[in-house]
């Protein structure tokens, strides 16, 4: 009969249990990667989780800062206006939502080019202004735009006769033609043929509401 000393059965017990643990930890590494994937996918989807998630209950709800996140990318833009003898160029969109109101408000700031003469932005216009959906373009355009204030000091300073025709055809064209938000594919596509009946602003926010 052959005798094991307690430390022989110890040690086997300790290798044991380290295979044991050695399993486990691969699993649990798996497991890691898992809830790694699972959050980077969330983030990923996370622009468009206020939508998906207000579109549960008929109506898409969209920021402030998601509508400037868009503009930030549209500008700087020249326009040529007047039979192209004038650029305006447009820069520096901010886009916020006044307290209490149902109009956002823009501001951008701008430069008067004329035959010579470059466009270097000087001034800066305010616009007070309600937002539409086109389906044309799966965008909020501005919808009723007014000019607030504005200064060109290229023009001579305050708003003149020249410079209020310039911007109100700039104006009539951006708001009819340019989406200061557009609807990305995945979100056209989980609206589907649903009908898009309003879109308010409310509460610091743009609230696109839904019909059947």
């Amino acid at each position: 009969m052959t005798l094991r000393s307690c430390g022989a059965g110890q040690g086997g017990a300790h290798a044991i249990e380290g295979i044991a643990m050695h399993r486990r930890f691969p699993f649990r590494r798996t497991l890691a990667c898992i809830a790694f994937a699972c959050v980077a996918s969330l983030l990923a989807a996370c622009s468009n989780l206020g939508a998906v998630a207000a579109m549960l209950g008929n109506q898409l709800a969209f920021t402030a800062p998601q509508l400037q996140a868009q503009l930030d990318r549209r500008f700087p833009r020249d326009y040529k206006k007047l039979d192209g003898l004038v650029t305006l160029r447009i820069v520096n969109p901010r886009l916020g939502i006044p307290a209490g109101s149902h109009r956002l408000r823009l501001d951008f700031d701008v430069g008067v080019g004329t035959l010579g003469r470059e466009a270097t932005p000087s001034g800066h216009m305010a616009i007070a202004s309600g937002l539409r959906f086109d389906p044309g373009t799966h965008g909020l355009h501005l919808d009723q735009p007014t000019l607030e204030s504005a200064d060109f000091p290229g023009l001579g300073g305050a708003m003149n006769a020249t410079g209020r025709e310039l911007v109100n055809r700039w104006l009539d064209d951006y708001a009819r033609n340019e989406p200061v938000y557009q609807f990305d594919n995945s979100l056209v596509e989980r609206l589907g043929a649903r009908r898009i009946d309003s879109t308010t602003i409310d509460n610091g926010q743009v609230v696109v509401h839904l019909g059947q």
